[in-house]
């Protein structure tokens, strides 16, 4: 079932190979399944930005560093499945933080390539032909843009799909959201709650990148003719590539209109108007998640019990102010379940 109103909570994840990472305000736990079937989880304290310099929590700009260090934490997380992956297999291979930089730089052009150069210029060669000859002034090029966008995005994650090794990931994506469900619904962090909760979820990652295609079609169609945006050059090609790059610099403002747009409709999602608006994005994520097994499910409370016990120090003082450490479990009712309330951890 999916959780029609009321509040939702802070804490995040994400799916990584064969586990789950879980972010509260003030841990990061990513727990994982082992060959052996033992779930080992490693824990351990951060502080965002946004917490030291209190501004950043403003609207528009929380959701950009929210969006990076989210960035910055997953690929560290999947650094560290891969390398218990790795291990068992004989080898190592968790990434240094040069290389976890550069696997971020990577995706970074990869992604504005794949996303913003790709659709631009496949959209300028549809509208320059002789019956057509549309320029960027008008909505309707940001428009099929946008229309490109979102089905390379569609074709993307359809093919990745596809590998074995990332439907397991996309069954951990359902995992963690249904664990979020059974931690907002108020219930009892063990499998069988969770088993009944949907795998689709309003503030998921995937409904985001929906978002913001949508969201940049609007914003680049004012932008671009206001501002005159679409005569930077007289040389067709180089003006193509300089409207690519502002639209890559505008991609992070964008983010931020994202952020709020998906924050809104899912705090108010008693609402039929919101529900309706959030549907595409919900509904895309029919092709990011898959239903978990028991033994998935497992793994990804486990990783939500673990940051909620971290951030109840009065009941679990060890654990708190550790920067790295871990633990190992053989199944999740050996990990203490803590009394935690979700208005303790409500989004606002």
């Amino acid at each position: 079932m999916m959780k029609p109103a009321g509040q939702y909570t802070s804490i995040g994840g994400q799916a990584v190979i064969e586990g789950v990472m879980m972010r509260s305000p003030h841990f990061i736990a990513v727990a994982l399944r082992k060959p052996d079937q033992k779930i080992v989880i490693r824990y351990l304290s951060y502080s965002s930005v946004s917490q030291k310099f209190s501004f950043l929590k403003k609207p528009l700009l929380r959701g950009v560093f929210t969006l990076l260090e989210s960035m910055v934490q997953g690929v560290e997380a999947l650094s560290y499945s891969a390398h218990i992956a790795a291990e068992e297999e004989g080898q190592s291979d968790e990434l240094s933080r040069w290389a976890i930089a550069g696997s971020l730089l990577i995706a970074f052009v990869l992604g504005m390539g794949l996303f913003v150069a790709l659709p631009h210029f496949i959209a300028a060669m549809v509208t320059s032909s002789a019956r057509i000859q549309l320029t960027a002034q008008s909505p309707v090029f940001h428009l099929m843009d946008g229309i490109f966008k979102i089905f390379i995005l569609l074709v993307y994650v359809y093919c990745i799909a596809l590998m074995k090794d990332i439907h397991r990931v996309f069954q951990y994506h359902g995992a963690e959201h249904k664990s979020i469900y059974t931690f907002e619904a108020g219930e009892e962090l063990i499998v069988e709650n969770a088993r009944r909760h949907s795998t689709l979820h309003p503030r998921c990652g995937t409904s985001f990148l929906f978002f913001l295609v949508l969201i940049s079609v609007g914003v680049f169609s004012v932008i671009f003719p206001v501002f005159h945006l679409t005569e930077l050059s007289r040389i067709p090609l180089l003006n193509h590539v300089l409207m690519i790059l502002v639209k890559m610099l505008l991609m992070l403002p964008v983010a931020g209109l994202a952020y709020e747009f998906i924050k809104a409709c899912a705090l108010r999602m008693d609402s039929p108007f919101f529900r309706v608006l959030i549907w595409p994005g919900m509904i895309l994520q029919k092709l990011t998640t898959r239903e978990p097994t028991d033994d998935q499910l497992e793994v990804a409370l486990a990783s939500l019990r673990q940051v909620l016990r971290l951030e109840k120090p009065k009941e679990c003082l060890p654990l708190k102010g550790f920067k790295k450490q871990s633990l190992e479990i053989n199944k999740l009712s050996e990990l203490e379940m803590t009394q935690a309330e979700l208005a303790e951890f409500s989004e606002n």
